[in-house]
């Protein structure tokens, strides 16, 4: 009686922890879906159930007509894909050099990594700047993109070098006997089972320029070459700037991208969930 009282217990607080969790993440995102349809230019006449009335279109509209919308989009489109090839051909390279060979300094360097991983990477904006400035880099797409890049190798080496230990070298070696080079081994047995890793990078690699606002800001100067963090940011700073109702119309379609890759690489996400769960 006892043992099942606990796990009715177990059960109804489980699940508490499951709602309330559920309701921290999704009612924000109402609220902003809420504030797309609703109209005026403030926020604050949306009730704790964030449904307006009288929903309209009209700030998708003013997003498009008044706005470099497009153009921001547009210009964080390029950096994301341009940065998601970077990422994925280094990172994929150096891990696998690091799964499968040995030399020298290997330890230091991979350790190297991890110390650099501590440090965020604002403590470096100044030094970013002034190096971009004297490779005259600053106000570049190429420089942001080398900055996105080089912060995120540490940790993209050691998540995909972990995932490439977990692949059996013998697979390789048998290759190898076969005559098979470093290079189609590479590219011909490791990269395609490892393709549920490589789609997580992928993903996350894609997803950092949309998110992120101060590096943009500080090493682009130019209207034109403005980001949609830029872009946005700027409809609700300052005391003329007062457009939230907007700013949610052009925050709810920076979703639309990352839904779509998710709904695409859907399955390699789920194994490499179930890759990293506990197996007995």
């Amino acid at each position: 009686m006892i043992r099942k009282a606990l796990n009715i217990l177990n059960y109804a607080l489980t699940y508490t922890i499951m709602v309330v969790l559920s309701v921290m993440v999704l009612y924000p995102i109402a609220f902003a879906v809420g504030g797309a349809f609703s109209p005026g230019k403030s926020l604050a006449n949306l009730n704790i159930l964030p449904f307006p009335a009288n929903p309209t279109l009209d700030h998708f509209d003013n997003l498009f007509s008044r706005t470099n919308y497009i153009l921001w989009y547009r210009n964080t489109f390029t950096i994301a894909v341009a940065n998601t090839m970077v990422v994925l051909a280094v990172t994929l390279i150096s891990a696998y050099i690091f799964s499968r060979f040995r030399f020298k300094l290997k330890k230091p360097m991979l350790m190297s990594f991890l110390v650099l991983q501590m440090f965020p990477s604002v403590v470096g904006v100044i030094a970013i700047y002034v190096i971009l400035n004297r490779l005259a880099l600053s106000d570049s797409y190429l420089g942001l993109i080398l900055v996105y890049s080089a912060g995120a190798l540490p940790y993209n080496i050691w998540l995909i070098k972990g995932y490439f230990d977990t692949f059996p070298k013998s697979v390789d070696e048998a290759a190898r006997v076969d005559g098979a080079g470093n290079l189609t081994v590479f590219f011909r047995i490791v990269i395609p089972n490892t393709l549920p890793i490589i789609a997580f990078l992928g993903i996350t690699s894609f997803m950092a320029p949309w998110m992120d606002f101060i590096l943009p800001r500080f090493i682009l100067r130019s209207d034109s070459k403005k980001t949609l963090a830029v872009g946005l940011f700027e409809m609700i700073t300052g005391r003329s700037n007062e457009n939230f109702t907007m700013f949610a119309a052009g925050a709810l379609l920076v979703a639309v991208p990352f839904v779509i890759l998710f709904v695409i690489n859907q399955k390699y996400l789920v194994k490499v969930m179930a890759a990293g769960a506990v197996k007995e």
